[in-house]
């Protein structure tokens, strides 16, 4: 890349030649010169005078801004203003504004523009003047409309201490500078005409020379703009020119990979960002949104082309937490709610603050997090230790009463009331003991602590069993009827388990079943699942707790429930083992007619060849 250039390669030889050709028109290079110097001392001289003439009108404004003993008799400011404008020599300039410290217009020279006296302007020019006092150059402004130039000059009126109370916008015509200009090259023209033929004809053939190359990178950036940097550039010599195409292919090369380089990360942040359970919304630094990936929309139920460029606290509803976006940052994090009627979701709001590379605010990022099933396994978490604590509570007060009783005086002595008292508590600590093993399965079941010793197992048999077992000791009022299948239904359970959570669906069934009832045991196919239910005519559940009864100490009538010695445990237990199962577990009731457990189970279908 870096080779040394021999002379006869340089681009150098090259302008030597154009140099001598253009020693043939000397003339007009002098002229043109010439021209130049005269336009620009001719500009300088009128705006010198419009600078001066501005000078003075300023001191008179000045004054008249300053006065302080002004009276109602007295012409307001703005027609002392609009006097002086009005006496002010217009020659060559076109419009005057004066302005005061607060913006607003105290008048104008413009006889068909007086209704903007008195309004506040919008010109940032004109309030950078009046805040900071810039004494701004006159400079040449091109009205492509008009087709006129003319010179505009911003000055500020500075009271005594050089603070500024005031501003002059001045507009000049200087359109009579570039008409003697105009004559000028007139008379140059025609004597370039001739030197113009004759070096149109050299200057093409040695423009070309060097143009060539030059306009092949030219079209080369074109393609380079476009993302495509598979074609080079073509080196016709090792000049300069040769060189810098050398350069431009190396470029080229370089451009590739970075391209390459960034499309692949912006792809990974764009997957990152698909991909992510979290919602992310970016916000510019004044607060308004400008990209939100899929998750952020479906938190927030709107679409980015909805919310964009909208107001990130309006969007969250924290407008009255949180008064300005730059200090969002600071508040870290935030939980807001966004329930509805008895829909109910709450989401985390993370806030985070994006700088440039000169550690200024330049926006924020936000990552919304649904927490409503955290915020819901909290609120069960409290719920469930109130009611542990609740439920021990009852036996062991109840225990502390009677054990109190005993050792006062001689209560333990009387043979009627001393064995009663201890049966009692006897019964109470046998409940704890219930309760604290129900507890001690639940965490097992909740911590996957425990194993299935699963086996297979005729379901027929097995369900004929255990209701065999609780005939031998139901209720004589209670009867049991089997709807039983003959059809053989194999299943692979834990027997263990499945018989303590039939065991605890029926003792509920009975305790529930009014004198002369019915229970009824009933078998089905239904797809690739076992369904078995029990069905009662007890009280049944009302419809609002249906889906409540396989809660945690949940009960439908606690009072009942506690005097026949139940935890609020047997259901919810039985619910872990079922699913356990990879089975199901479920309610039907009716006020009044009775309730129904269904179970479903997976089982096993006949193969071909299997005996049974």
């Amino acid at each position: 890349m870096k080779k040394k250039v021999k002379f006869h390669q340089s681009i150098g030889i090259k302008v030597i030649i154009i140099y001598i050709l253009l020693l043939l028109i000397a003339v007009q290079v002098i002229g043109a010169y010439f021209a130049n110097r005269l336009q620009h001392n001719l500009e300088e001289n009128f705006k010198s005078s419009v600078i001066d003439n501005l000078e003075l009108l300023a001191l008179q404004i000045q004054e008249e801004i300053m006065q302080e003993n002004r009276t109602e008799e007295d012409p307001t400011l703005q027609q002392e203003i609009g006097s002086i404008l009005s006496n002010y020599d217009l020659d060559n300039i076109t419009e005057v504004q004066v302005f005061d410290k607060f913006g607003k217009i105290l008048g104008t020279s413009n006889r068909w523009d007086q209704d903007i006296v008195g309004n506040i302007t919008n010109n940032n020019k004109v309030k950078e003047v009046i805040t900071f006092g810039t004494d701004y150059k006159p400079e040449i402004v091109y009205n492509p409309e008009t087709r006129k130039r003319t010179v505009v000059k911003y000055m500020p009126i500075l009271n005594d201490d050089d603070d500024p109370i005031g501003a002059i916008y001045l507009q000049a015509n200087i359109e009579g500078v570039y008409d003697q200009l105009q004559d000028i090259s007139k008379i140059f023209t025609r004597g370039t005409l001739i030197a113009i033929t004759v070096t149109a004809i050299l200057g093409i053939l040695v423009a070309r020379a060097i143009t060539k190359p030059i306009s092949a990178m030219r079209r080369q950036a074109h393609v380079m703009a476009g993302g495509d940097f598979s074609k080079r550039v073509n080196v016709y010599g090792m000049d300069e020119i040769g060189q810098l195409a050398e350069s431009f292919n190396h470029l080229n090369d370089k451009l590739r990979q970075s391209y390459a380089t960034t499309e692949g990360e912006r792809r990974k942040l764009t997957s990152v960002l698909a991909n992510m359970n979290d919602g992310v919304i970016a916000t510019d630094q004044t607060g308004g949104i400008i990209l939100m990936n899929d998750p952020a929309k479906k938190l927030l139920g709107a679409s980015f082309e909805e919310l964009k460029g909208k107001s990130l606290l309006d969007v969250l509803g924290i407008d009255e937490q949180i008064e300005d976006i730059e200090i969002i940052h600071e508040v870290g994090s935030m939980i807001i709610d966004f329930s509805e009627g008895d829909e109910i979701l709450l989401l985390k709001a993370t806030f985070s603050s994006i700088q440039d590379e000169n550690n200024r605010m330049n926006g924020f990022i936000t990552v919304l997090s649904d927490v409503t099933e955290e915020e819901k396994i909290e609120r069960e978490r409290r719920e469930f230790v109130a009611n542990v604590s609740h439920e021990l509570r009852t036996p062991l007060t109840t225990m502390r009463s009677y054990l109190e009783s005993l050792t006062d005086g001689d209560t333990w002595k009387d043979p009627t009331i001393a064995p009663k008292f201890l049966q009692v508590t006897q019964t109470e600590t046998e409940r704890m003991i219930r309760l604290v093993n129900d507890l001690l399965q639940l965490s097992k079941m909740d911590n996957k602590d425990y194993y299935l010793n699963k086996e297979k197992v005729s379901f027929n048999k097995f369900i004929h069993h255990i209701i065999d077992r609780f005939e031998m000791s139901k209720p004589e009022h209670l009867h049991f009827e089997r709807k039983i299948t003959d059809k053989p239904i194999w299943v692979i359970i834990d027997k263990d388990k499945m018989t303590q959570v039939l065991d605890n669906v029926i003792s509920n069934a009975i305790k529930y079943s009014p004198e002369g009832g019915k229970i009824i045991f009933e078998t089905n196919l239904k797809g690739n699942m076992m369904q078995m239910l029990i069905t009662d005519q007890g009280v049944g559940i009302p419809a609002d707790q249906l889906d409540k009864i396989f809660e945690r100490f949940y009960r439908v009538d606690k009072a009942r429930t506690r005097k026949l010695g139940g935890t609020g445990l047997g259901l919810a237990i039985a619910k872990e083992m079922v699913e356990a199962h990879k089975g199901s577990i479920w309610a039907e009731s009716e006020e009044g007619k009775g309730t129904t457990i269904g179970i479903s189970l997976p089982f096993l279908r006949k193969k071909r060849g299997d005996a049974s």
